[in-house]
Parts: C-alpha cells; sequence; structure tokens
C-alpha cells in the first residue's frame, strides 16, 4: 500500500482499505492507457501520476464533511479529483461533470470497471449543468487546474446550495487572479475566499481555495458560453 496515500488520507481521518488501494492503482492504469489515443493528462509517470493525481487528490479530503453528501467535479478531465475522492469516501456522491464527449466516455468506462455506484457522469458543460436540474444541488464543488478564478467562480459557485462550497485546487497564481474574481463571486453568492496552503510532498506552491456559498447565485450566472465568449464580467 502506498504510504503517502494512507498519510494523507489519514489527515482527514479517514482510513484506507487494502480494496481502495488496488481501486486507486487500477484507476492510474485506466487513465494511462486511455492516455494513448486521448490527452487526459501530461503526467505520464507512474510514480509522478501517484502523487499529482491521486495524492492531489485526497488533499481535498480534510475540507469534505463527513457523512453523505454530494459533490461535483467540474471539467474533470480525466477523472481527477472526482474519482480518486469517490474511491475514498464512499459515501459521497459524485458527479463528474465533463464536456468533451471522448472524455466523458472514458469516464463511464472507467467507473463501470471501477465498480463505483457513487458516481455519475455528466456530459455536459458547467453552464449547462448550472443552469438545469443541477442548479445549486451540490454540497461540494470542486475543480483542478480548469481555468482562472474568475471563471470558476461564475461556473462553479451556480452549482453549489446555499450553505455548501466550491474547492478549487490551484497554483499560487490564484493570489493574483482572486481580485479580478471579485464580482463573480459576489454574483455567484460566494462569501469570502480562503486559502489554504497544501503540503504534498514533490510539489511546490499548491493550495486551495475554498469559497463559502453564503447567498444564491444571481440567476445572470453562468453566462451562456456563446455569450460569455472569454469576456471578463
Amino acid at each position: 500500500m502506498n504510504p503517502l496515500w494512507n498519510d494523507l488520507a489519514a489527515r482527514a481521518n479517514v482510513t484506507l482499505s487494502a480494496d481502495q488501494h488496488a481501486l486507486f492503482s487500477k484507476y492510474l492504469d485506466l487513465l494511462t492507457a486511455a492516455n494513448e489515443t486521448m490527452n487526459l493528462t501530461r503526467i505520464t509517470d507512474r510514480a509522478a501520476a501517484e502523487v499529482q493525481h491521486i495524492g492531489d487528490s485526497l488533499t481535498v479530503l480534510p475540507f469534505l464533511p463527513p457523512g453523505e453528501h454530494t459533490l461535483a467535479d467540474v471539467g474533470t478531465g480525466g477523472g481527477v479529483p472526482g474519482i480518486p475522492l469517490a474511491i475514498a469516501r464512499p459515501d459521497v456522491r459524485v458527479t463528474l461533470i465533463e464536456a468533451t464527449k471522448k472524455k466523458a466516455a472514458f469516464l463511464q468506462q472507467a467507473v463501470t470497471e471501477l465498480g463505483l455506484t457513487n458516481v455519475r457522469i455528466a456530459a455536459e458543460r458547467a453552464e449547462e449543468a448550472a443552469t438545469g436540474g443541477r442548479r445549486e444541488s451540490f454540497d461540494i464543488v470542486v475543480a483542478r487546474a480548469v481555468a482562472t478564478m474568475e471563471w470558476l467562480a461564475e461556473w462553479c459557485l451556480p452549482l453549489a446550495r446555499k450553505g455548501g462550497k466550491v474547492l478549487c485546487l490551484k497554483g499560487p497564481k490564484a493570489n493574483d487572479e482572486l481580485p479580478d474574481a471579485r464580482k463573480a463571486i459576489k454574483l455567484g453568492g460566494g462569501g469570502k475566499p480562503v486559502i489554504h496552503a497544501v503540503d504534498l510532498p514533490g510539489t511546490e506552491n499548491r493550495i486551495i481555495v475554498e469559497i463559502p456559498k453564503i447567498d444564491r447565485s444571481d440567476k445572470r450566472l453562468p453566462r451562456p458560453a456563446s455569450l460569455a465568449k472569454g469576456k471578463s464580467l
């Protein structure tokens, strides 16, 4: 069993079983194999993937509430951090939101082969998910390396219920991005962002930006992709 994974889980009082370790490894096998035919990850070294995919995902565990809850992973790509979190916390109902059809198909295959009954795939853009039945329905919304904080606030906050929160896995540039995100955070119903330093061996300057959802999101958010067209609020 991987001692790093155990140590990271233990920070959240989570004890990983041998079966969960085996699922993490099988997931990396599936990700690596699929990456040969589509662009799912730039990390091809196995040891690096164990840290930067599984390990990085497990740093989110201390920020998840105890007991059953719902979690959305926006722009999940190859399934990080959503799939590792679903393995580590089988009591959490995870929705993987991914607009690219080929990636969504891989996610469905991976979830089936891993036997993860607590994971669903939403093959759509975050803007579409947040204006439909999934709007303000998740306790936790996570995103990793998807976009700047301004866009993450616009896409993710409308998915979170009042009383929930958004968790963004970022690098140090997030500090510089937050001033431009103030309007999107306010319109999205978000409170004051809190930056948490992440101690992940083998990596530098990793942080998690936590945005509490303190009010309902403005009905204008998120803007349709055809309307926003990369334009700042």
